[in-house]
């Protein structure tokens, strides 16, 4: 798995490990000095990806938004901001969404054989629509991004992906940021669903970097031999 891209997976949760609540509005788990760590880390990128829920639910923008990171992507021949990049069974995205209007970068959504012409139908004249067949696979999705000139490739979630992703022994790296609160609701979103972990007490992942950013806590671990230190050329 040489050729695929460097994969990178981030994310924030509570101590007790949960992404968001059960209930609106959308908790707020990080804070302006690690958005811009975050922002940093997207500059660095090829592409992001994030599930279809988080999409519907987040309506996220996945832009740069420092503007000399920007231009300094540019300079470097890259677009101002990474490739969008989503999956989906049955295609209830809006095609009015962030994701697909706001920036010019290109956007991509996978999506099974069964889910294919809703898709297309809803998403063809804003995105990409790759036919992943049966069910979307990660190892194919991100072999198909490496084919496409992506070489480092950042995963925001949401829990499903994130899953998919680890149980697959997909990622090369894990930047997981802690709030300093409890959520204390099982009927919130957690981290990951119940799964086959490589990682595990036979097999402890590494812990490659500790760092206080206000007042939440970045870990960084190696998931693999692929691991490096950070390399943001003048991000």
């Amino acid at each position: 798995m040489a050729d695929r891209p460097y994969t990178l997976l981030s994310c924030s949760m509570s101590i007790d490990g949960y992404l968001d609540t059960a209930t609106a509005p959308r908790l707020q788990l990080s804070n302006d000095a690690d958005f811009d760590r975050v922002d940093e880390v997207r500059a660095s990128c090829d592409a992001i990806l994030v599930g279809a829920t988080t999409v519907r639910n987040d309506n996220p923008r996945l832009l740069i938004r420092s503007a000399d990171r920007r231009a300094r992507r540019i300079e470097l021949g890259m677009p101002p901001s990474p490739m969008k990049v989503t999956v989906t069974r049955h295609g209830q995205l809006d095609a009015d969404a962030n994701f697909f209007t706001l920036g010019d970068a290109e956007k991509i959504v996978y999506c099974t054989s069964a889910g294919a012409t809703e898709v297309r139908r809803r998403l063809d004249s804003v995105a990409t629509v790759v036919d992943a067949g049966e069910r979307v696979d990660m190892q194919g999705l991100i072999t198909d991004l490496g084919d496409r000139g992506i070489r480092r490739l950042i995963v925001e979630g949401g829990r499903t992906i994130l899953t998919q992703f680890l149980t697959a022994g997909l990622a090369d790296e894990l930047q997981l940021v802690v709030a300093p609160f409890f959520v204390g609701d099982s009927r919130g979103c957690r981290f990951v669903d119940d799964g086959q972990f490589p990682w595990n007490p036979d097999h402890r992942a590494t812990l490659a970097d500790v760092r206080q950013i206000g007042d939440v806590v970045l870990l960084r671990y190696a998931l693999s031999t692929r691991f490096s230190e950070p390399d943001y050329p003048g991000f």
